[in-house]
């Protein structure tokens, strides 16, 4: 019988759920269905996604290009 302590996340990629190991909190790892690249990290700690992480840098440039595009619908053309 195994002694890790696993918790779930969600790929930033695919959105698929993956069973990560609490020993890779904060760590790099690898989404075992598409590949992607991401940093592990509890989104029930209440800090989802950490400051400064991938995670975070990528939600933030999508709420960007989501204002570009709110203020592109606004300006008459």
């Amino acid at each position: 019988m195994s002694g890790s302590i696993y918790f779930m996340q969600e790929c930033p990629t695919c959105n698929r759920s993956l069973r990560v190991r609490v020993e890779y909190l904060g760590r790099q790892v690898v989404c075992q269905h598409c590949s992607a690249q991401f940093e592990a990290c509890d989104p029930k700690s209440g800090e989802y996604p950490p400051e400064g992480s991938s995670i975070h840098i990528m939600n933030r440039a999508e709420q960007l290009l989501e204002s570009v595009n709110e203020m592109r619908n606004r300006t008459p053309r």
